[in-house]
Formats: structure tokens, sequence, C-alpha cells
């Protein structure tokens, strides 16, 4: 079964539009994208001064509401109840919207009130940057920005320093320094990259262990939007029997010796082989 497809340049039925927007180049954004931004009914923009400029180029005139993490609860109510009889698009500043970006609340309102929700797939900075990074692909996962508070940021990091997966996470120019000095401390010299002005001109990924990574920005901050990927543990980095032990004893509580031993070698990145043995030993 395939889907009708709506020829250009006709009117937009009503509904939700999640639109990717370029993340540098202008001209990665797709002939689809730029139909649906022409042609729907209000686009809800995270700052309508930087959208303003993408509209004018390709010469949309639509409406245009900001959108942001401080849209209230009421407003929000008001663009779902215009959904019922307009094309509304949602898009950020760059990039795919809700990645790293608000608009969950207002796709998880849209469909609790039965309103159609179609996306309009495009660029995505956390995705071109581990596209350049030549590290692992088969499993990863999205941290978005960490915290800028120190305590904050190496919980999170420690919190997912055993998972067997590529980290991509986000992060500005200032505060490139800490971040790669936090992962360098904790996750020791793995492989990484730092990807910068992805699509632009100047389009750059460095690549190197994370103790290099953190030696050669420690005193250069870069300027632009960053995206730093880091490769997954080594199988050199075993988790410690009293780790696993641990882990096993608050699963144990809830789960079969058989289910617990999946859960936790999921979650610490390790063989199900022995941590089910040693589930066996702990369950009795």
């Amino acid at each position: 079964m395939t889907c009708p497809v709506r020829p250009m340049d006709q009117s937009l039925p009503s509904g939700l539009y999640i639109v990717a927007t370029p993340i540098g180049n202008l001209a990665d954004l797709s002939p689809r994208a730029a139909d649906t931004l022409r042609h729907a009914d209000l686009v809800l923009a995270e700052d309508t001064r930087v959208s303003g400029k993408l509209l004018k180029h390709i010469g949309a005139t639509t409406p245009m509401r900001s959108y942001h993490d401080h849209t209230s609860d009421k407003e929000r109510a008001a663009f779902v109840d215009r959904l019922a009889v307009e094309a509304v698009a949602l898009i950020s500043d760059a990039g795919t919207p809700l990645i790293s970006d608000p608009g969950y609340k207002l796709v998880s309102a849209a469909r609790e009130a039965g309103h159609p929700v179609r996306t309009v797939p495009g660029p995505s900075a956390a995705i071109a940057a581990l596209s350049l990074a030549g590290l692992p692909t088969d499993r990863f996962l999205f941290l978005g920005f960490l915290s800028a508070k120190a305590s904050a940021r190496a919980a999170a990091i420690a919190e997912v320093a055993k998972v067997r997966a590529t980290l991509v996470l986000y992060e500005s120019g200032p505060r490139l320094r800490e971040t790669l000095a936090a992962l360098a401390g904790a996750l020791g010299d793995r492989e990484g990259a730092v990807a910068r002005e992805l699509t632009k001109l100047h389009e750059e990924c460095v690549t190197g262990s994370l103790t290099e990574l953190a030696a050669r920005y420690a005193n250069a901050p870069p300027k632009g939007e960053i995206v730093v990927v880091v490769g997954p543990p080594s199988e050199a980095e075993e988790t410690s029997d009293s780790d696993l032990d641990a882990a096993l004893d608050e699963a144990l509580q809830r789960l079969s010796p058989s289910r617990a031993a999946a859960e936790v070698a999921e979650k610490l990145g390790m063989k199900r082989k022995r941590a089910y043995a040693r589930a066996l030993e702990r369950a009795k």
C-alpha cells in the first residue's frame, strides 16, 4: 500500500507538519520542505528572525509565530485547535525539529487531539556528524546537550560510560574545552571526533583520541555549532564483579535470573553469558 502524493503547488491538508530545515547550507532544503513552508497556513518557528531569512530565501510569505521551550500551555492548546482546519508547519532554527529542540509536547498534544502529524524529513546535525566521524554506526546514543554544571555533566557521562554504543552530543564553542576534558577523564582514550560548521564553507571534522582532542581545544575554543562523537568502549573495559553484583542484586528484586541478566548485560555493555552465570549464583 502506498501513500497518495499531493501534487506540488496545491493546498495542504490540515494537520501538523514536522519540517526539517538546513543546518547551514540552504541548498539542503528539500523541494518538499520548501513547498510545505510555502503552502502551510502557519509556520511555528523557534526564532522567527532566523526562520524569516529561510522563508524569504524560498519566496514564502506564510505567517509565522514563535514556538519554543517557554511557550505556555495555553498558547500550545490554541495552536493544536488550529490543526483541525489549518496546515501548521513546525520548524527549528536548523535541522530536524524535536532533536534537542522544543516540539515533543506539541506533537503529543496534536496526536492526543486526533490531528494528523506528518514528517518532512531532512538535515540533522547529529546524523551528519556521525556519518563523518568514521566511528561505529551500528549502535549510537544521542545525548543532546550535557549540563553546564560540572557535577551534573560528570553524572551524565558516568551513566553512559559502559554503554556499548557510539555517543553523539551537541556542544557550544565556549563549553567544548570542559566537555572534552570531562569525557577524556571519565572515558579514557577512546576515539572521538569534533565536527563543526557542518555543510558550511568551513566545515571540519577533527578526529583523534579524547585526550588529543581535549588538548587541541584546551586554549582555542572554536566557533560555530559543534557535534562531539565518541566511540564505544573497547572489550578491554571490563565490568568489575562488584559493579555487576550491585546491578544484578537490584534487578533480581524485580526479575527472574534470566531477565535480570539480560537487562544488566544490556545496561553494562557486557556479554549476557557472564551476567547470567553470576545471576544464578546471586539468586541462590
